[in-house]
Formats: structure tokens, C-alpha cells, sequence
């Protein structure tokens, strides 16, 4: 038998086993490993950035069910569906979306998980000149948040402006923005109050570069190879904690397209995805803002309508012209109601 450490992506069985067989698979034992894995380049890159600043922490990176670095603890949990296609693809099918599936969204995240690591390792929080900047990190997370898409009060980094959830969240997003290679940050947010959040994590990096952080636990909080719950358990309780908020839409798609029976005209997802840029001109032309919501909106959308197995049926402009005034709706709704949030 080969050597776990060594095994390629190939070399497991359950990768050829049909959906039903492989959900009655324990986490525990589907023997994953985080070195042959397709992320572990993208966690190579990530550390060489930290060396490239000099920052001595070295974080450790270990397989859970999600994306998180656990308080006290630097370092970093990465999802078991991100380390095998084969998992990558059951996680599409049961949530409709890959966080971090693709090479950009993936260091976009580890970029932010390390924040955390790195926060934790050099117990950044306690510093009162952190917490003028970012706020207390034991103020609790709230259960929903309003984002206000307007604010240049945080950086852009994660989608629904996750800066604006908790301090945590704003060093760790901001910490990600002044990490990756030329991201530009000085340009890209001069005149922004985000700017001096980014000048002084600039400052505070180069004042730890050198220094062995306080924190060196190489403790691992919840790794997969201890999870003895099955993947058709793990998605059972994923989609309950993650209930996607986009069936808000279901009145208004349904009104749309026609439902499943008809097979007349292509998917209402297909659909969506081919029309994109257009329905974004046609609403962004209407209402000058809010683009980034725009997105989100869409992709919600086109989430819903993958669920709801829609399809697109009758006049092109038509179809376009009622996805549009849907879009400009929501979007407004969006940014000046709130939405609740589902934490990552």
C-alpha cells in the first residue's frame, strides 16, 4: 500500500465512487493530506509572502470542514473540499458554490486566515493603538450585520464587505490587502479613512519583522482526520447552518422563467451567466452605483435558479428587461436594507 504521505489524487478509491457511496464516508477516513493536495502550492505562495516581510511566525496549516483560525491559535484550518477535485465537486453539487475554489479566491482567503494567525501570534489585539484602529476584538460577532456598501472606512478584500462584520475581521481583511503583491493599496485607497488602517498595519509589520511572535501553538482545532460524522451528515448540517437567504427571490424568478417541465429553452442559470455583462450595463445605467451589489445580487440569482432547476423561456429582451428591473430592485434593497449574514 502506498505511503499516505505520498499518495496522489488518483490514488483514492472512494475519488471513482458514485455521489451515494462516498456521503457514507467518515471524514476520518477518506486520508486526506494537506502536502499532495492542489492548495498546498497556494499555501507555499502565501508563505513566502510573510517571508519576504521578514514576519518570523511561520503559521501551520491543517484540514477541517471550513476556513478558520481558531482564537489563540496561529494557524490555519483549510476545508477538506479544496484538497481533491473529486471532494471539490460534491461541494458544488450540495452548496452550489467552492469557497476558495478557484487559484485567486483560494489565496484571497488564506491571505485572510493568516490576519488572523498573525494576530494571534503576536496578541495584536492587546495593543491600544490596534484597538483605536480596528475597535476590541471581545466584542461579540454580531448574528446579522448592514453592511454600507459606501463606507471608505474599510478595504475591499472578501465579498459582503466582511470587513464591516467584526475588528477581527476588519485587521484580518486589511492585513490581506497590505500582504498581497502589488495590490496597490496606497493608490487604489488614497483619500479613503481605510488608508490609515492600511499605514498602520505597514507600520506595526515592519516594527514584528525579525521577532519570534509570543504565540507558537501548533495546537489543530477540529482536523478532519478526527471527524468521525459522514459527508452526507456534514452536508446535512452545512446547508442547515448555511441556508442559502436567496430564496427571497423565488416569487420573482418563478414569475420569470418557467419551471422545471419545460425543457423548451435553456437553463435560467445559463442564461443568467451568458447575460451578465449586459444586465449589469442595463442596471448600472439606471442606478450609477452599487455594482459590487449588483454582483452579489446576480449571483444569488443564479444560485436560486440552479436550486429551483428554472429555465429561460420566451423573448430574449424580455427576459432582460425583467431580470433587469428585478436586479435594480434588489440591489437597492440590498444596500440600503441589509442583508443577514451567514459568517464564513
Amino acid at each position: 500500500m502506498a505511503d499516505p504521505k505520498n499518495r496522489t489524487r488518483s490514488d483514492f478509491a472512494w475519488a471513482k465512487w458514485s455521489d451515494a457511496k462516498l456521503l457514507d464516508v467518515r471524514l476520518c477516513d477518506l486520508g486526506l493530506t494537506l502536502e499532495e493536495s492542489r492548495v498546498a502550492d497556494h499555501i507555499d505562495k502565501v508563505r513566502a509572502e510573510l517571508r519576504a516581510r521578514d514576519l518570523r511566525m511561520r503559521p501551520h496549516f491543517w484540514i477541517g470542514e471550513e476556513w478558520f483560525s481558531p482564537e489563540g491559535i496561529p494557524g490555519v484550518a483549510v476545508p477538506f473540499h479544496l484538497v481533491h477535485s473529486r471532494l471539490t465537486r460534491l461541494e458544488r453539487k450540495h452548496m452550489l458554490q467552492v469557497e476558495g475554489g478557484t487559484r485567486a479566491e483560494c489565496l484571497k482567503l488564506l491571505r485572510h486566515e493568516v490576519g488572523h494567525a498573525v494576530q494571534h501570534a503576536y496578541e495584536l489585539h492587546r495593543r491600544p493603538r490596534w484597538r483605536q484602529h480596528f475597535g476590541r476584538s471581545s466584542r461579540a460577532y454580531p448574528e446579522h450585520y448592514r453592511p454600507n456598501p459606501a463606507s471608505r472606512r474599510f478595504v475591499l478584500h472578501l465579498d459582503y464587505w466582511y470587513a464591516q462584520a467584526h475588528p477581527d475581521e476588519d485587521f484580518a481583511e486589511t492585513f490581506a490587502v497590505w500582504l498581497t503583491p502589488r495590490s496597490g493599496w496606497r493608490q487604489r485607497y488614497a483619500g479613503w479613512p481605510a488608508l490609515r488602517k492600511l499605514e498602520y498595519v505597514d507600520e506595526l509589520m515592519r516594527s514584528l519583522a525579525g521577532r519570534t511572535p509570543k504565540i507558537r501553538s501548533r495546537q489543530r482545532i477540529e482536523p478532519v482526520d478526527r471527524l468521525r460524522r459522514t459527508l452526507r451528515e456534514h452536508y446535512a448540517e452545512k446547508r442547515d447552518r448555511f441556508t442559502l437567504t436567496s430564496n427571497i427571490y423565488d416569487g420573482d424568478l418563478l414569475r420569470i422563467f418557467s419551471d422545471a417541465s419545460d425543457r423548451s429553452g435553456i437553463s435560467a442559470a445559463r442564461f443568467l451567466r451568458e447575460n451578465r455583462v449586459k444586465l449589469r450595463q442595463m442596471v448600472a445605467r439606471g442606478t450609477g452605483k452599487h455594482e459590487y451589489a449588483l454582483d452579489i445580487v446576480l449571483r444569488d440569482m443564479l444560485l436560486r435558479c440552479k436550486e429551483l432547476g428554472l429555465r429561460a423561456v420566451g423573448p430574449v429582451e424580455e427576459l432582460r428587461t425583467d431580470l433587469a428591473i428585478l436586479m435594480a430592485a434588489r440591489s437597492v434593497e440590498y444596500v440600503y436594507r441589509g442583508r443577514e449574514w451567514h459568517a464564513l
